[in-house]
């Protein structure tokens, strides 16, 4: 197994475009869909094959990754195009060559618009009474055309006549490639977004939400992707009206400079022919090129709030883990009490219970039974569920004085896991409840494992998630999963196989297939017994190997994530260095100030070797944070506020807007995005993130409108 070398061949004119789309060089390019092509993935090539690259990370990988989707779409319609054309005998020499020309969407289905299949329109239907030939005198302008020739049955007279050859017009004009075009960039920088208050809605109850959009208008262009996603989803629950027009006078201009002559357009004929471009505006074109970019705007915004989603979901899924050590778990209740488990160090779980630590006279009972579980099976934590009555819940365990952190746990979607098949199949004979206090201890001890399980619309940290395109969201989150867990590593031996499916190269199919294998043969005795897994062959095994680990492994590199391609190098090292490898592994300061290029040859550079001297230093190191406890201050209400307060809180959202921060008190405060730091502040990811611990100042309380705002600025 070896890595390719740099591509020789001429570079392909996609790999030019890409490569000035993207601003990269063209060979990196080309090397990157080559082996995207091959089937490696983003992680892979990011880790991997740094020297084919030239050192891309994920998101230029990524971003070569769709937009070369993109590309291959645009060449897949230009081709369906041209073969309608031809079929139809409508491919002229100069319009086959304007559609190989056209390097957008846009502009491809612009040219094809005369020629595309439509319903009966009013053009067609006068082309069809032979209203055509009109039509044209009408705009070759000069003398006024005698209308007699077309008069007949179904063109009784004069008026009829002139009608038919404006509709003609009309659509001409509204069809013309270069009008859309210009006009088009007008709509794009001088459309005004106006927003109303849909007719007979004022007053509704499904209507209130969105009172504050009953009487708004602002540039489309420079609406905010929150504004506008809330506003689309009025229009959507028929409570808003929502236009996106230019000036007219602006538009109209645009079309009388293109198709008015005033040295052939006098008199009645020019009067028809304003006629015809006022109508082909009014009611084709406008409505068209509003409808596009509405629809463009909310693609640029559902783009913003899926990258929202995208960064908070990461923050989540790389949260401190509390590692592998025995926790107890609480699923709050009231009047049901708290169902209670004990998990090992692995999250298997060793005992089940219900306390009521908010019955007085069995609070005595609750610390006897919490008491004995920590004691009996040694368990250094307890998650508790944020949900209703957590805060409460866990002050009262806090208060056992147990010598073990107490820790709120964020619990969004763990009872969507308890009762999913992958919940039953692990634990078919617990109750709901049990299946989620586990879940929610484990999430202590390995957020990342424990979310994977989860379709991650459900875990809540987006921004109107439910409003955007549903596939590009699902993509863009798959996208984050694989990311996250590629970069933490999976544990081959005891990982699920939930987390297996988003290792590099593997899925669901074998991802159950090395599970099975494992249970069949009691595990794997090194990394290249993976090439026994039924259907998992010697490509599947180059994509993932570097990602899993095996720490009891007969082969001591399999810990890290050194690929096992390089191996042979990392042996070469040691022996050039008169070192066994074992002491290379303890001992990796040996190869400080040592020159690596002595270890390069075709097919490994000094990025590899570099890779492997850090990760030499660090094993199978987790990027993560290290583990920090926390403790919200004695508020518990919005009414126990007051402005001014420092307070600890833990950021639950982060939008462009700004930040959501959990204070314990039920309601999330604000703090706006000029509030996040002394300085300037374009984007809130560049300061918090979702998990983030942080302190706030208390700016303004509104019990009304349960609206808490927040300020992260250093006091002046």
């Amino acid at each position: 197994m070896h890595a390719p070398g740099p591509i020789v061949s001429p570079l392909q004119p996609s790999t030019i475009i890409l490569a000035r789309q993207l601003q990269l060089a063209a060979p990196q390019v080309e090397a990157t869909v080559r082996l995207l092509d091959e089937g490696a993935t983003v992680p892979f090539l990011a880790r991997y094959r740094k020297e084919v690259t030239g050192g891309l990370d994920e998101v230029a990988i990524a971003a070569i990754r769709e937009a070369l989707g993109s590309l291959r779409e645009l060449e897949k319609r230009r081709s369906a195009i041209l073969a309608s054309l031809s079929e139809r005998d409508l491919l002229t020499p100069g319009l086959a060559d304007a559609v190989h020309q056209a390097t957008t969407l846009t502009a491809l289905e612009d040219l094809y618009l005369p020629y595309r299949p439509k319903r009966r329109t009013r053009a067609q239907q006068a082309r069809e009474r032979g209203l055509g030939p009109l039509a044209e005198a009408l705009l070759a302008g000069g003398r006024f055309p005698d209308p007699a020739p077309f008069l007949g049955p179904e063109v009784p007279d004069l008026a009829a006549a002139l009608a038919g050859a404006c509709d003609i017009l009309a659509e001409q004009i509204s069809e013309d490639a270069v009008t859309r075009s210009e006009v088009r960039e007008l709509f794009r920088r001088q459309a005004c977004l106006v927003s109303k208050v849909a007719r007979g809605q004022r007053e509704t109850e499904a209507a209130a939400k969105f009172r504050d959009w009953f009487d708004w208008s602002e540039e489309l262009a420079r609406c905010p992707s929150h504004r506008l996603l809330a506003m689309l989803r009025g229009r959507e629950v028929g409570a808003l009206s929502l236009s996106a027009l230019p000036p007219e006078d602006a538009a109209l201009a645009i079309l009388r400079r293109r198709w008015l002559r005033p040295d052939r357009h006098q008199g009645r004929g020019r009067e028809l022919l304003d006629q015809a471009l006022v109508d082909g505006y009014q009611r084709l074109l406008a409505p068209a090129l509003e409808n596009e970019q509405l629809a463009a705007a909310q693609q640029r915004a559902d783009t913003e709030a899926i990258a929202v989603f995208a960064e908070n979901l990461r923050g989540l899924l790389l949260a401190a883990p509390y590692g592998h050590r025995a926790v107890l778990a609480v699923d709050p209740g009231l009047r049901t009490g708290g169902k209670t488990v004990a998990l090992d160090a692995q999250g298997g779980l060793l005992a089940s219970t219900t306390i009521y630590p908010h019955e007085p006279r069995r609070l005595a009972e609750t610390a006897t039974t919490v008491r004995a579980l920590v004691e009996q099976h040694r368990l250094s934590a307890i998650a508790v569920g944020n949900g209703t009555n957590g805060r409460e819940t866990a002050d009262v365990l806090d208060g056992l004085a147990l010598g073990i952190p107490v820790v709120l746990v964020c619990e969004a979607g763990a009872s969507i896991y308890s009762a999913s098949e992958v919940a039953r199949s692990e634990f078919p004979d617990l109750d709901l409840t049990v299946r989620g206090a586990i879940s929610i201890g484990r999430r202590l001890q390995d957020p990342l494992a424990e979310l994977v399980k989860l379709d991650p619309k459900t875990i809540g940290v987006g921004q109107y998630q439910h409003d955007v395109d549903q596939a590009r969201l699902r993509d863009a989150l798959a996208q984050v999963v694989e990311s996250c867990v590629n970069a933490v590593g999976v544990e081959l031996a005891t990982a699920s196989e939930q987390l297996l499916a988003h290792v590099s190269g593997l899925g669901p199919a074998l991802a159950r297939a090395i599970v099975a294998y494992r249970r069949e043969h009691g595990g794997f005795r090194d990394r290249r017994e993976l090439l026994q897994v039924p259907r998992l062959g010697a490509k599947a095994f180059e994509q993932c190997a570097g990602f899993l680990r095996l720490r009891d492994s007969r082969e001591p590199l399999d810990a890290t994530a050194v690929h096992p391609e390089r191996y042979a190098v990392v042996r070469r090292m040691a022996a050039d260095l008169a070192l066994e490898l074992a002491q290379l592994m303890t001992q990796p300061e040996r190869l400080q100030g040592v020159e690596l290029k002595r270890w390069c040859d075709a097919t490994v550079g000094e990025p590899t070797l570099r890779d492997i001297v850090a990760e030499l230093h660090k094993p199978g190191r987790d990027p993560r944070p290290d583990f920090r406890a926390f403790r919200f201050a004695d508020v518990h209400r919005p009414e126990d506020l007051s402005v001014g307060m420092l307070l600890p809180g833990i950021v639950t959202n982060v939008t462009r807007f700004g930040a959501f921060v959990d204070l314990g008190i039920k309601q999330d405060g604000l703090v706006h995005i000029s509030e996040l730091a002394d300085r300037f502040v374009s984007d809130p990811a560049e300061v918090v993130a979702v998990r983030q611990q942080v302190t706030v100042r208390v700016l303004s309380i509104d019990l009304a409108r349960r609206r808490i705002a927040l300020s992260m600025k250093s006091k002046r």
